[in-house]
């Protein structure tokens, strides 16, 4: 986990060692780290493979909170252009870990616009 914060994501070692020490925090990060070497592979560079997602033929929703890494962002805006017809979304006042309450109305707001 501490490797994957420092180097894939690009969280300050100082940052890192709070983490490690909030109560909670560190153990809910522990829990998944078993997804982490799947995420690293699928993360790479974080070049997005837009000749394959060029092939997509369904509705897309493409979204992101205001406050998500910039390197996120860029990934998000370049799946939504390659993807044709896609939207994008920008979920205001949220990170990479979204709130359901945000997210859900977004969702139902797609959901309802496809089936037109």
């Amino acid at each position: 986990m501490k490797y994957f914060m420092r180097s894939m994501v690009g969280v300050p070692a100082p940052v890192v060692m709070m983490m490690r020490v909030i109560p909670g925090v560190w153990r809910k990060l522990a829990a998944v780290g078993h997804t982490l070497p799947h995420d690293c592979i699928v993360m790479g560079d974080f070049t997005v493979p837009s000749p394959r997602l060029a092939g997509v033929k369904v509705p897309a929703l493409v979204m992101h909170g205001s406050k998500t890494d910039a390197r996120l962002k860029r990934a998000a805006a370049a799946v939504a252009q390659a993807i044709p017809g896609a939207q994008a979304r920008t979920l205001d006042r949220q990170n990479h870990n979204v709130s359901a309450a945000a997210l859900a109305p977004a969702v139902v707001e797609f959901l309802r616009s496809a089936r037109r």
